[in-house]
C-alpha cells in the first residue's frame, strides 16, 4: 500500500488529516477497494441518486445496476424510509452515503420527524447554541432511520431581501452569525456517532435575487469582500472538520478574474460546479478543503443552461466536484460518465482522487466496518428517538425566543384582549402557487391553514374571530358552480368605512409566503391589502418569507415569526396578549429591505 499512499499524497490528499482522520488500516481499505473496482463500479461511486421507488426490487436493481455512491430519497414516513435504507445498504457492495435535508430538523429526514426551527428562526433568537440543538436533534432522528449524511447546514448569507431561493433557510445577513451557527450545527450533528455534514451552497447564495433553479445566479463580491464574508464562513467550517461541501450553480466572476486572469469571459462566468478555478484553485488550494464536494441538483437551470448534458457531467467532475447530484435518465447519465472515463476525458488521476475522497469519508464514518444492520439501527430505535419530548420542547422554546417585533409605530396596539378587540378579522395572504403546490393540494398534503389555527385559538380565548373571505374567492366559487359572477363587485364593490369598522375591531394579517412575493386577489376594495391601517388597527405577521414589509410598507405593526407551525402560532398569540416586551427576537436581517418608506 505504500506506493498507493505516495500517489495520493501527490494529489494533496492526506487521509490521516482533517476531515478524514483515518488509521493506517482505514487507509488500506480505501486503497484496496479502489484497486479492486471495475470501471462501472468506479463511475457509480460518482453519483448521488434520488430514489423514485420504495419497492424492494426497484431499489435492488438501482443499486446493482449503477453501483451508486450515495442516495437521497423523497419525503416519506420514518418506518418506510428505515425499510428502504436497510434494503439499500444490504444490497450495496460498497456502503452508501444516505443523505437527508435536515436543514431545520428531523422533518427533513422523514415526514414524521421533528421540525426544530429554520435557519432564520435560529438567527432571530440571537443564540447560536440553538443551531447546535438543531444539528444534534434533527440528525439524531435521521441517524435512527439509517441516514449518515446531512445536506446541511445552509451557510448562505441573506444579503438580498428579494432573494427567494434561500429565504428562511439562511441564518442571517451577518457573516459572523452565519459562521457561528453553521459551525455549531456541524458540532451538533457530530454528536451523533459516525454522521457527516455537507455545507451549502459554495461559493455563496444570497447576493442575487434570482433562483438558480430557474435562472442564472451571480455572487458579484470582490475577492476581498468574499474572503471577509463567505470565505470566512467556509474557512471556519473546514477547520472544524466539515466532511463535505455542496457546490452551488453560482457564478463568482471577480474571484475567477483574480485567480485566473488569462481565462476568456465565458469561463469567468461559468457557475462554480463547472468552474475549476472556483472548485479546485479556490476551494481546494486556497481554502485547503480536502473532503468530498457534491454538486447541487443537476436539473437546476443555472447548471443546465451552460452546455449539453453530455459535456456537463464530466466537466463537473473535472472542475473538482467528486459526486454528481442526481441522474436525469439513469442509463443515459451513467453511460455518459462511463464513456468520458474510458475515453480519458476524466483522467485516471482525477477518478482516483475523487474515489479517494468519497471512500475516505465513508471510512471516516466507519461504514466499511459495519454490517447493514449496524448502519441502519434496529427498528425499536425509532420509538426511542423519533418525536422525542426534548425535541418538541426545544422547538417550542425556539419559537418563543424568535418572535420579532420589527415595526411598532402605534404603541397602544399591544397587548390585545377580548375586552379591547372583541371582533378580530384574520386575513390570510399567500404567495403565488406553483404547480407543485397545486399538486400537493390535490394529494391532500397542503398542510394546516394557519388562519384557521389562529381563529380557533383566538375563539378559545373569548374573541369573535373569523377568517376574511375575499369577494374574488366568492366569485370564483360561483363560477365553479356554473353561476355567473358579478364582476362589478371586483371593480366597484366597496363597503362604507363605517361598515368596515363594524366588522372588525382588529385585523391580523398573516403573510403566509414561503418564497417570492405575496399574491393579493383584490386590487381595490378588498381586505387582503391592508389599505385601512388608519381605520382599524392592523397587526401584520410574516410567517414565512421575512421581507413582507416591502409589499405592505403602510402597516404600522409588523412581526416576523418565520414559520406557520401550530406551536409558533400559539406562542404568537401568547406574546400578543402579553404586550410588546414579550417579543424578544432580534431581526436577523434587514426586514425593512433597505427601503426608507417601510420604516
Amino acid at each position: 500500500m505504500k506506493d498507493s499512499f505516495i500517489k495520493i499524497k501527490k494529489m494533496n490528499i492526506d487521509l490521516r488529516a482533517n476531515p478524514f482522520f483515518l488509521t493506517e488500516e482505514d487507509c488500506d481499505w480505501v486503497h484496496e477497494t479502489i484497486a479492486a473496482m471495475n470501471d462501472e463500479e468506479k463511475v457509480g461511486q460518482l453519483f448521488f441518486q434520488l430514489t423514485s421507488s420504495q419497492k424492494e426490487e426497484d431499489l435492488i436493481e438501482l443499486i446493482q445496476t449503477y453501483h451508486l455512491g450515495g442516495c437521497r430519497y423523497n419525503p416519506a414516513p420514518a418506518r418506510e424510509v428505515w425499510k428502504q435504507n436497510r434494503i439499500l445498504q444490504e444490497n450495496s457492495k460498497i456502503p452508501l452515503f444516505i443523505a437527508c435535508n435536515t436543514e431545520s430538523g428531523g422533518d427533513g429526514a422523514c415526514t414524521d420527524g421533528t421540525y426544530i426551527g429554520n435557519g432564520m428562526k435560529i438567527g432571530a433568537t440571537g443564540n447560536h447554541d440553538y443551531a447546535e440543538d438543531m444539528g444534534r436533534m434533527g440528525n439524531a432522528e435521521a441517524a435512527a432511520i439509517g441516514c449518515n449524511m446531512a445536506f446541511a447546514p445552509v451557510c448562505d448569507i441573506y444579503y438580498n431581501p428579494m432573494n427567494t431561493e434561500i429565504s428562511t433557510r439562511a441564518f442571517s445577513n451577518d457573516p459572523e452569525m452565519v459562521k457561528k451557527c453553521s459551525v455549531e450545527y456541524v458540532r451538533g450533528a457530530h454528536q451523533n456517532t459516525d454522521f457527516a455534514c455537507v455545507a451549502k451552497h459554495f461559493p455563496g447564495n444570497g447576493v442575487d435575487y434570482r433562483d438558480a433553479h430557474l435562472s442564472n445566479h451571480v455572487n458579484d463580491f470582490s475577492p476581498k469582500h468574499w474572503d471577509e464574508t463567505y470565505g470566512m464562513v467556509y474557512k471556519e467550517l473546514i477547520e472544524n472538520g466539515v466532511e463535505g461541501i455542496m457546490g452551488g450553480h453560482i457564478m463568482l466572476p471577480e474571484y475567477v478574474r483574480e485567480l485566473a486572469p488569462e481565462l476568456p469571459e465565458e469561463e469567468v462566468w461559468m457557475p462554480a460546479t463547472l468552474n475549476k478555478t472556483l472548485m479546485t484553485t479556490l476551494l481546494r488550494d486556497k481554502l485547503g478543503f480536502q473532503g468530498v464536494v457534491v454538486t447541487d441538483a443537476s436539473h437546476m437551470v443555472a447548471m443546465t443552461n451552460q452546455m449539453t448534458r453530455k459535456e456537463m457531467l464530466p466537466r463537473a467532475i473535472n472542475a473538482g466536484c467528486d459526486m454528481f447530484l442526481f441522474f436525469n435518465d439513469p442509463q443515459e447519465d451513467f453511460q455518459t460518465m462511463l464513456t468520458a472515463y474510458q475515453r480519458g476525458v476524466i483522467s485516471e488521476e482525477r477518478m482516483t482522487e475523487a474515489l479517494t475522497r468519497i471512500l475516505g469519508i465513508k471510512a471516516r464514518l466507519q461504514l466499511h466496518k459495519k454490517s447493514a444492520a449496524e448502519m441502519v439501527p434496529e427498528k425499536d430505535t425509532l420509538d426511542r428517538v423519533l418525536g422525542n419530548e426534548e425535541f418538541k420542547k426545544k422547538q417550542s422554546e425556539i419559537s418563543e425566543k424568535s418572535l420579532t417585533l420589527v415595526k411598532y409605530k402605534d404603541k397602544d396596539v399591544l397587548p390585545i384582549s377580548p375586552e379591547k378587540y372583541k371582533k378580530v378579522m384574520i386575513v390570510h395572504i399567500k404567495g403565488h402557487e406553483t404547480g407543485m403546490v397545486e399538486l400537493l393540494k390535490l394529494c391532500g398534503m397542503e398542510g394546516k391553514n394557519p388562519a384557521e389555527t389562529v381563529k380557533q385559538k383566538l375563539c378559545e380565548r373569548g374573541y369573535d374571530a373569523y377568517v376574511y373571505e375575499s369577494p374574488l374567492d366568492q366569485m370564483k366559487q360561483k363560477a365553479l358552480k356554473g353561476e355567473k359572477p358579478d364582476l362589478n363587485i371586483y371593480f366597484a364593490g366597496k363597503n362604507a368605512i363605517s361598515e368596515f369598522r363594524e366588522q372588525a375591531d382588529l385585523v391580523i394579517t398573516l403573510c403566509d409566503v414561503m418564497a417570492g412575493r405575496p399574491s393579493f386577489g383584490m386590487s381595490k376594495g378588498g381586505g387582503e391589502i391592508p389599505w385601512y391601517v388608519f381605520e382599524v388597527p392592523v397587526i401584520a405577521v410574516g410567517c414565512g418569507q421575512p421581507t413582507m414589509l416591502s409589499d405592505i410598507p403602510q402597516v404600522r405593526t409588523y412581526i416576523n415569526i418565520y414559520d406557520a407551525k401550530e406551536n409558533t402560532l400559539e406562542k404568537l398569540i401568547e406574546a400578543l396578549s402579553s404586550g410588546a416586551d414579550a417579543f424578544v427576537g432580534k431581526d436577523p436581517i434587514d426586514s425593512f429591505c433597505g427601503l426608507q418608506d417601510t420604516k
